[in-house]
């Protein structure tokens, strides 16, 4: 019985290389190799496909230390992302909570439907949608108008404030499905057993409902910050001059300067940046779930 356990043991890795083979396989060719491309060019004076010469240097990794405009870039979408984080788990975790815990059936499925549609939705419709929106005269400016008795003049377009808006709408839905996953697994009985011992509706929220789901909200708060400290097309199109952000500059270095090599170093040291941030937060997060 032994010897058919350990024979057994020995067969299931062998067994499963040819499913796992794919998934390694497109991730060598769409992730690997392309990082590994973005790493040399960013140790090059300049790109070999030019047809100029071209050398090894740490020059453009220099830049980033000698120019504070790039440090001062940084913190700003470290600063937006952490902001965007906090306003989809605002908005997001009330959300997964009554979908998992309050809707059922075809209520559910519509708002759930609500949920995900902008996943069915280009990006770039979804940003100049909102630019309708909040510029003045646009559909909000015009609604309000058109209730209020006074006339007021909303123009949220090229500030701070739309940026945040066109993240959260873009991001939001992540944290609403992975918070609804983990709220979901909750078993029904141990809150009714928190409010049967005499707790308030929110001290279970404190002690049973947020400490269950916290690996939902972890995952979803990482799905969210790690993407929205380099976006560029919110901050550029909604932003404009006050939409610029690490992001944009590394963007502007790959297709308005084209300079790649540049380019490639900032984004290794925001790459560099977020894991850092990441493994002193993850004993944090680890006690956390």
């Amino acid at each position: 019985m032994a010897v058919q356990v350990a024979a057994a043991s020995r067969s299931e890795p062998s067994s499963a290389l040819p499913l796992l083979a794919p998934a390694y396989l497109w991730l060598t060719v769409a992730i690997f190799l392309p990082l590994s491309a973005m790493v040399f060019f960013s140790f090059m004076t300049d790109l070999p496909l030019s047809g100029k010469p071209w050398a090894f240097t740490l020059e453009n990794y220099a830049a980033f230390f000698s120019q504070s405009l790039y440090l001062t870039l940084l913190v700003a979408s470290l600063r937006l992302g952490l902001e965007v984080t906090l306003w989809c788990i605002f908005i997001g975790y009330p959300a997964a909570y009554v979908l998992a815990k309050v809707l059922k059936g075809r209520s559910r499925e519509a708002i759930f439907l609500l949920v995900i549609l902008p996943f069915w939705s280009n990006g770039l419709v979804r940003i100049f949608s909102w630019a309708m929106v909040l510029r003045e005269g646009g559909i909000l400016d015009t609604a309000l108008n058109a209730v209020l008795p006074f006339k007021i003049n909303i123009d949220l377009m090229y500030s701070y404030p739309a940026v945040i808006i066109g993240l959260v709408h873009s991001y939001v839905p992540y944290m609403v499905l992975t918070c609804y996953l983990t709220l979901q697994a909750i078993d029904d009985s141990l809150i009714e057993a928190g409010r049967s011992l005499g707790a308030s509706r929110l001290q279970v929220l404190k002690r049973v409902i947020i400490p269950l789901s916290m690996p939902g909200l972890v995952a979803g708060a990482a799905l969210i910050f790690v993407p929205v400290v380099g976006s560029f097309m919110e901050p550029r199109i909604l932003g404009g001059r006050t939409g610029t952000f690490y992001g944009t500059v590394i963007e502007d270095q790959f297709v308005a300067v084209f300079n790649w090599p540049l380019g490639a170093a900032l984004s290794f040291i925001l790459l560099a940046v977020v894991l850092v941030i990441l493994a002193v937060a993850s004993p944090v997060l680890r006690r956390a779930t």
